[in-house]
């Protein structure tokens, strides 16, 4: 997987509250609820790169089954 690149990004103190609301309504970060936010509307103006991947796994990552060394 490619390395995700970092921005800084500016936004009106009311809209950061909100989408962090909205975020923790669905169990989300506000950093991961924002690129939700900007893939659905990629996806929606049919300006989505085929090459995107999908959105990131949520939660925690599988745990690593043990080698079976003898």
């Amino acid at each position: 997987m490619a390395e995700r690149k970092k921005i800084l990004l500016r936004l009106d103190p009311a809209i950061h509250d909100a989408v962090t609301r909205w975020a923790g309504d669905e169990l989300r970060s506000t950093n991961a609820q924002i690129e939700f936010l900007l893939r659905m509307a990629l996806a929606q103006a049919g300006r989505l790169p085929d090459n995107a991947g999908g959105p990131p796994r949520r939660g925690r990552p599988p745990k690593a089954e043990p080698d079976d060394q003898e």
